[in-house]
């Protein structure tokens, strides 16, 4: 019963190769041995019959899996079965001529490893049925080589030695290293290889041919014997048919005969002669393979084991086709949907099993937009960059149409703020864009392994969900950009911080009024020094009132010396009776008239008993705000000169006012821009902060809870339809494939831990 064990490692050998498994090291006999070492005739006198391909060069590109299989003469003559014959495993044919398998064996290398002699792992599989053989696994290996010759491949060595490799390192495989006698044994490549993967020489047997071409007065006894390099399995001399036996056709018997023979008659052989020879090498190498598949037995069994358990494993990530019937498709699709949504809504939540270490996901990444990336884009917009010095007068002017104004109008405000107010419209619409985005990768990212077995199913899960988020994108924004358009329709300046903001603006303004200008200072003490050397006359005080005039305008260098009078003519030490006469008329111009049209939250900035004086007496008033803010003349004018002829040429003055790169202004003017710039600041921020807070709790409500609380019902509403199951759950092609290749290996696997455990039992000899 001990024969069957190789037959019934060549049957699991068979299945395992068919349905493309390799997972498991079943124990054979592999051939190594370098180029004309004598490899196939070794085979060949094993099998005796010449079936083999010869030549010149590489003619072993594709390792041959020989699987020799006895079968009693008595047996083949009552199954009307010829004696011998052979079978390949990728054709379903019965050669009984060798000539025949031969030139198989050379098509199918052709077919798979191509004609420009290159190496292909792909075995071939080739079973010879003959009474004249043992029950034997071999394995012929292309010979090792180290140069290529002809039109091999430049790397013929490494690929030769790679596969070599591939065979001879798996722990059940047992090495027949070839060597010919003529050649000293430390240059054997075949043993060095073998070494390499068995240092101790344990499933090693040495093979020597070409011991009748040695030379005269050598042998390789020692060799044979152990005492040079010791095997444990020991080493084996044949001799083979030489190059003109081949040609001429000598028969497989008169081949024995003669190998026989040699080792009965030669001197240093014929001790030995019972353990030398093709025959005795068969019988050895057949009774290793037993003894080593008993010891393969337990290990063999457990990875088989285990093999088991994964394909099982494997097998149940498919899902069960038994659950695919008719009555069990409808819970089948709301089991995947339900599935779909809570993990769609785990995400989201943070609460899924997978979270990652290394990155944000889910929900996380729409907090660090929320915070991170839409906070900074707020503030990081200047409320008053877009805006130059000649934008904020022109509107100052504009706002007050053709009437001067005493106080800085509030539509100038307004009708600046409103358009600092819409940069915040762009970042709050991406925002909602970098959401919607986020809650699509999450969608996306919901494919369990059980969904992927229904592609169709899982498309149709996430169109279904890409629409809910594509309808919710549309009103978020929507919304969003309402929030931009009502804080643009109504600027509450009695908002309680802007009433802070502009109480401490103004306290800022009024001690920068109070303190007069230097060069105002600096006139009023010269023309003061010079009036005090002048009589009390009023004829001498207006002379000398005069000459002082004339005096401070030569050391201060101005030109308007007529400007300078009417400082002089309104000087309150100096002209206390005008004051006292003309103070009813400021105050009624401060309170009442053109008052009364600017009485807004701008009114203390510029008039009143903090603000500047405003006098009506003759024209004074305006000639004083003009000489205290430095009120800006026309281009092309002159003092004292008419410039009416250039009337008609307005556009001209308005060109020239436009195209300077920093626009003159006035002290009033510059009073007015810095003014307005601080209470725009002051409002936009505002309303940022109100933004920064009003958009993600938007963004939550109308895009992400109203998408993750309405996900299942949607799915349900749209996907959970009779008409649709047949086509939702149809399964993937190349999954049903991979599937039945499982199954395939799982029915391999479990018929040969059966087998083997049969084997067991069987007594052993």
């Amino acid at each position: 019963m001990d024969e069957d064990l190789i037959q019934v490692v060549n049957r699991l050998q068979e299945t395992f190769t068919t349905i493309g498994g390799h997972a498991v090291d079943l124990p054979q006999c592999v051939v190594v041995g370098s180029q004309s070492s004598g490899k196939s005739s070794v085979l060949e006198t094993i099998v005796g019959r010449d079936f083999l391909p010869r030549g010149s060069g590489i003619v072993t590109r594709r390792p041959l899996v020989l699987q020799l299989i006895h079968v009693p003469e008595s047996d083949s003559a009552r199954m009307h079965q010829p004696e011998e014959y052979g079978e390949f495993l990728h054709i379903d044919r019965r050669f009984t001529d060798f000539n025949a398998i031969r030139n198989e064996i050379e098509n199918e290398t052709l077919r798979v490893a191509g004609k420009n002699k290159g190496i292909s792992k792909q075995p071939i599989h080739l079973k010879i049925y003959s009474p004249n053989v043992i029950n034997l696994t071999l394995v012929d290996l292309p010979g090792l080589t180290k140069i290529p010759v002809g039109d091999q491949p430049s790397d013929i060595e490494r690929q030769i030695r790679s596969l070599v490799t591939d065979y001879i390192s798996k722990p059940n495989c047992i090495i027949i290293a070839v060597s010919p006698a003529n050649v000293d044994l430390a240059n054997s490549d075949s043993l060095k290889l073998a070494r390499s993967v068995d240092p101790q020489g344990r499933r090693t047997i040495g093979v020597l041919t070409k011991l009748d071409l040695m030379d005269a007065g050598t042998n390789a006894l020692d060799i044979l014997t152990g005492r040079m390099y010791p095997l444990k399995l020991g080493f084996i001399g044949v001799v083979n048919r030489s190059q003109q036996d081949i040609n001429s056709n000598l028969p497989m018997a008169d081949a024995r005969k003669a190998e026989e023979e040699f080792f009965r008659t030669h001197i240093a052989y014929r001790t030995i002669a019972h353990k030398c020879g093709t025959k005795y090498l068969a019988k050895t190498l057949n009774q290793v393979l037993l003894n080593h598949i008993r010891d393969c037995l337990p290990d063999m069994k457990a990875r088989l084991n285990t093999l088991m358990g994964q394909a099982q494993q494997e097998l149940a990530a498919f899902g069960d086709v038994a659950f695919m019937g008719d009555q069990h498709r409808g819970t089948l699709v709301l089991k995947y949907m339900t599935q779909f949504a809570r993990d769609f809504v785990a995400s989201i939540d943070g609460t899924s099993f997978d979270i990652s270490t290394k990155e944000l996901c889910g929900g996380a990444r729409v907090y660090y937009i929320f915070q991170d990336v839409f906070g900074q884009a707020l503030a990081s917009i200047n409320p008053t960059q877009n805006l130059t010095v000649q934008d904020i007068r022109t509107a100052i002017r504009n706002s007050t149409g053709p009437r001067p104004s005493l106080f800085v109008p509030e539509a100038a405000f307004e009708l600046l703020i409103k358009p600092q107010i819409k940069l915040l419209e762009p970042p709050a619409l991406r925002c909602v864009e970098l959401v919607y985005e986020e809650l699509m990768k999450i969608c996306h990212n919901c494919n369990s392994a059980e969904l992927q077995r229904f592609p169709r199913l899982h498309a149709q899960i996430i169109e279904v969900v890409s629409d809910l988020l594509r309808e919710r994108l549309g009103p978020t924004s929507e919304y969003v950009q309402s929030l931009i358009e009502i804080q643009s329709a109504y600027i509450n300046t009695n908002h309680p911080s802007f009433v802070h903001d502009s109480a401490a603006i103004a306290r800022e303004i009024r001690e920068q009024n109070n303190n007069p200008a230097p060069a105002a200072i600096k006139i009023d003490q010269s023309i003061d020094s010079d009036l005090s050397a002048v009589p009390s006359d009023d004829e001498q005080e207006d002379t000398g009132r005069n000459v002082a005039i004339s005096g401070a305008a030569r050391r201060f260098g101005r030109n308007d010396e007529q400007d300078l009078r009417r400082i002089a003519h309104n000087n309150p030490r100096h002209n206390t009776q005008n004051e006292a006469s003309n103070a009813p008329a400021a105050s009624q111009g401060a309170n009442g008239g053109a008052g009364n049209s600017h009485d807004t939250f701008l009114n203390y900035f510029f008039g009143g008993a903090s603000g500047l004086p405003v006098h009506e007496n003759n024209g004074s008033a305006s000639s004083l705000i003009a000489s205290r803010f430095g009120e800006r003349r026309l281009p092309g004018t002159n003092d004292g000169k008419s410039a009416a002829f250039e009337m008609k040429s307005l556009d001209r003055y308005l060109d020239a006012g436009s195209i300077e790169d920093e626009p003159k202004l006035s002290e009033r003017e510059r009073l007015e821009t810095d003014l307005i710039r601080s209470l725009i600041t002051s409002y936009f921020n505002i309303v940022r902060q109100s933004i920064q807070d009003l958009v993600p709790k938007a963004v939550m409500h109308l895009l992400v809870n109203f998408s993750r609380d309405s996900v299942q019902n949607r799915l349900v509403v749209s996907l959970y339809k009779e008409s649709l199951f047949e086509q939702l759950l149809h399964e993937d092609e190349a999954l049903t494939r991979e599937r039945r290749r499982v199954q395939s290996l799982l029915d391999a696997y479990r018929e040969g831990f059966n087998v083997l455990s049969e084997i067991t039992f069987w007594p052993s000899t």
